[in-house]
This record gives structure tokens, sequence and C-alpha cells, in this order.
């Protein structure tokens, strides 16, 4: 059986997410949850850098364009939030580029604009193959 990693970490993280989600609702633009989970993940003591600027490589060459998702929590867990009618793979896909370009792990991906739920998927990230393996 394998462990899940980060639980304890994971748990906090929704926590918070719940607690917005509870609060706010559903209905309103990506933004606002953004400054509303801000707020909560500081009140709540969770360690995060929000919209952190994030290097790209190419071929060992750092790239001059970045990218930056919602939330880097614990330093290992990259936090993604949406608030749309529903996820779509093409939001799976943007979590693991993001885990694949971080070298972290773990993503969670929350969309805060389903009713009466709030949706949530754990992207876990495992190395790439190489063509030797």
């Amino acid at each position: 059986m394998s462990k899940i990693i980060y639980s304890d970490e994971c748990y906090a993280i929704m926590g918070a997410c719940f607690n917005v989600h509870n609060e706010k609702g559903c209905g309103f633009t990506e933004p606002v949850y953004q400054e509303c989970l801000e707020i909560e993940l500081a009140y709540l003591g969770i360690p995060f850098v929000a919209q952190p600027e994030m290097k790209l490589t190419y071929r060992d060459r750092t790239l001059q364009h970045t990218f930056r998702p919602d939330f880097v929590c614990y330093d290992k867990i990259i936090l993604e939030i949406k608030a749309l009618s529903g996820l779509i793979d093409d939001h799976r896909a943007q979590v693991l580029n993001y885990l694949n370009a971080s070298g972290f792990q773990l993503g969670l991906l929350v969309n805060f604009g389903t009713h009466p739920k709030l949706q949530s998927e754990r992207i876990p990230f495992t190395r790439k193959r190489t063509a030797n393996e």
C-alpha cells in the first residue's frame, strides 16, 4: 500500500479552502478566491507564497518566460485554484506541468465555481522516465 504524501499539510490546506468556500460560496471570480485564500492561509498559519515567479528550463538553459502557480504551500505543494463550472483535463495538465517544472511531488487543484460543493483533486507527480528505463 502506498503512503499518501503530505496528508497533514493537504488536510490543513483543504481546511482553508473549505473555510473560504463556506464563507463566500460560488459565483465570484478567481481573484476574489485568491485574495480570500491568502487571508485564510495566513490566519491558519499555513506557510505559503502567493503567485511566486518560477523559472523554466529547456535543455539545461533557463528560459526568459516563467510560470506562476496560484500558491506554493509548505515549500512543496502547488495549490492551483479555479472558479469555473467544472474542471477539465487541461486544468489537470496545467498542474502536472507545474509539478514537472518545479520538481514538486504534489499539486492540489481546487475549484470554487461548483455548487453546492467545493471541487478538489490531489494530483501526485512521478518523475518522467528516461529512455534507458
